[in-house]
């Protein structure tokens, strides 16, 4: 059963055997559709839609999905689709009618709540060796088996060649066919809610790709009085943008309703120029969340921000967008900086421990502070919004393949601190999102790629990346994008999270998420939480429930020396129960050298083997780059990591 909302642009398969194709185009005055194959092969007039500017449709009979089509300009250019459902023959060739109806089996799916989403990003291509939409089927029992809920898909739009990151789209509606298609990403997310998986969908909405795209043919849908660094901006305020922002709005709603996507991820929203008075974010949120109530299940949408402003998240009734998170990237930064040592770039930010502790308390580190990076103030307070509204990582596709060689932290750290860095993630209290491989600590790099068509665009891209990493590396040691070799080395090696070192970090990631879902760790809402940081290196967190569960739900302490120094870190005694390991990272199960105590003693408890300081303040000893979770509940038995 189709939802209440459906897409009535491009090819629509009526109940009648025909099929109506329908085009916004203020440049044509009589365009035509090119039946290529089927039954209705030739040329068909478009007639004005009456009570729609500039939109023209014809309905023709004996056309059925399947059937190849192309537009006809009044000059006669003949162009696939905007709205093309499916390009199987690549950016330039013709579109395919596809019939939306598919057998979904769940029914008694609803999504998963946002303050209890344990992300993991993934770029389709990569992910398996197939690299398709059918090949990551088989791998969703062991990332449920890991406690994820939820897959985030890097952007699957139709771009030019089969190899690319996929902020290079050109068919926003079209679902890459090197991937498998539109059917088979039906088949994947049905199979992932059958698993009790969602899965959100990276979507671009600040450029369009270059190589395939027709769009400016068929009327103004770019402008040239904003600019971005990627592309063309998108006429979202000028003359006509009206059938503009509905055609992105549509698309928003379109994954929605269509493909039972459970959310959306908005490339780079800093990237959206709209100064109208409701601005583009606003309608789509308010577009999605209509088609989850419509669907009767939750349907998210968070944005990617490089400003530091709560106003996106903020409700529309405080003069927000509405939006339901948005990414973080100071988390990253400060934890980033401080484990590797880096503090190039928009790292100089960063580098102590103290801004580890000021992105614990609140998301925006740069919350109004000056920037040296930047040379200017930067960011505004997030005081008040609730931690679940915003999405934390220490690895993504943009740290990572950003950088020149495209390293992972496990390439850059040693593994105490991947150790920490995971339970940095996994112990605060944001949403944490994986990025594909992390979990066992992929060597493999994630590498900037394309497969363009064009000799000169494939040589301008590879020349910019000269540039762009002229200060780190020299040219002749970078990997091309163009070359399928840099495509190849960025698969993740699945045969490595059974082996050694890989599978104890493996544990640890599973461990983590366990004790982050088993209980109200996950749910900020209903915890006091307190950060304490030292000059000296040390991070503290506690939590303590603070509603009617008060009596059932223990305090809970994470502990994390930052530093290369053994530190006595001074806990707080909150309970006057004694104080139990639940997790450690240096335990031998993964990988370390069991050095953590497994218990802190209350005053009360006379001296032996397993007290650790005689006189208050009490302290734990940790071990360098360590982090430990301690639990105080009254008879409660010690429960000690691996």
């Amino acid at each position: 059963m189709l939802p209440l909302w459906s897409l009535d642009a491009g090819a629509q398969p009526q109940p009648d055997k025909s099929v109506r194709f329908t085009l916004w185009t203020p440049y044509a005055a009589s365009p035509r559709v090119r039946l290529c194959s089927g039954a209705a092969q030739g040329d068909h007039a478009m007639t004005p839609v009456p009570g729609e500017r500039d939109v023209y449709c014809a309905i023709v009979a004996n056309a059925a999905a399947g059937d190849d089509y192309l537009f006809v300009l009044d000059d006669g250019r003949e162009l696939p689709d905007p709205v093309s459902r499916w390009q199987p023959h690549g950016v330039f060739g013709a579109s395919r009618v596809v019939d939306p109806a598919f057998e979904w089996t769940d029914n008694m799916w609803r999504g998963t709540p946002m303050d209890e989403i344990i992300a993991y990003e993934l770029h389709v291509g990569t992910f398996t060796p197939q690299g398709t939409f059918a090949a990551i089927v088989p791998r969703l029992p062991e990332l449920r088996a890991l406690g994820v809920n939820t897959i985030e898909l890097m952007p699957v739009a139709q771009f030019s060649g089969d190899r690319n990151w996929g902020y290079d789209g050109v068919g926003l509606y079209a679902v890459q066919d090197s991937y498998g298609g539109p059917l088979e990403l039906k088949k994947l997310i049905d199979a992932a809610h059958e698993l009790r998986i969602g899965v959100i969908l990276d979507v671009v909405y600040n450029h369009v790709g270059s190589e395939g795209n027709n769009l400016a043919a068929f009327g103004p849908y770019f402008t040239d009085r904003y600019k971005t660094p990627w592309g063309a901006a998108l006429n979202y305020d000028g003359p006509d943008s009206d059938a503009v922002r509905r055609f992105v709005v549509d698309n928003a709603s379109y994954w929605a309703a269509e493909f039972h996507i459970d959310g959306l991820r908005l490339d780079a929203a800093h990237g959206i120029f709209d100064l109208t008075a409701r601005h583009l974010l606003e309608e789509i949120a308010a577009a999605v969340h209509d088609r989850a109530k419509e669907m009767q299940k939750s349907v998210v949408v968070i944005a990617e921000s490089d400003l530091n402003d709560p106003r996106l998240v903020n409700s529309v009734e405080y003069n927000g967008f509405g939006l339901d998170a948005q990414w973080s990237d100071d988390f990253h930064h400060a934890v980033h900086s401080v484990l590797t040592g880096e503090i190039n770039g928009y790292y100089c930010d960063f580098g102590t421990v103290s801004h580890i502790g000021d992105a614990l308390r609140e998301p925006f580190v740069y919350d109004g502070r000056y920037s040296t990076y930047r040379r200017r103030r930067h960011g505004r307070p997030s005081v008040g919004l609730a931690s679940d509204r915003f999405v934390v990582s220490v690895q993504n596709h943009d740290q990572v393949g950003n950088r020149a060689h495209g390293d992972r932290l496990a390439a850059l750290l040693t593994p105490d601190k991947l150790r920490l860095a995971a339970a940095l993630l996994l112990l605060s209290p944001y949403i944490p999102m994986l990025f594909m491989g992390e979990e066992y600590g992929e060597t493999n790099p994630f590498q900037y790629f394309v497969s363009h068509r064009d000799a000169q665009l494939a040589a301008s891209v590879r020349d910019g990346r000269k540039r762009e990493y002229a200060a780190f590396s020299s040219g002749a040691d970078l990997p091309d994008p163009q070359a399928d070799a840099t495509f190849q080395r960025s698969k993740i090696d699945w045969d490595k999270r059974s082996q050694g070192g890989h599978g104890e970090l493996l544990s640890l990631y599973r461990d983590l998420i366990a004790l982050r879902r088993e209980n109200w760790l996950m749910r900020p809402d209903r915890a006091r939480i307190t950060v304490n940081d030292g000059n000296q290196g040390w991070i503290t967190i506690l939590r303590e429930c603070v509603d009617e569960w008060s009596d059932t739900y223990p305090t809970i302490l994470s502990v994390f020396n930052c530093s290369a120094a053994a530190l006595e870190v001074p806990i707080p005694d909150s309970t006057g129960c004694a104080w139990s390991m639940r997790l450690g990272t240096d335990a031998a199960g993964y990988g370390g050298n069991a050095q953590l105590a497994t218990h802190v003693a209350t005053d009360e408890e006379s001296d032996g083997p397993r007290r650790l300081l005689a006189s208050a303040p009490r302290t734990i000893y940790m071990p360098p780059w360590t982090a430990a979770v301690y639990i105080a509940q009254p008879g409660a038995s010690a429960h000690v990591g691996r």
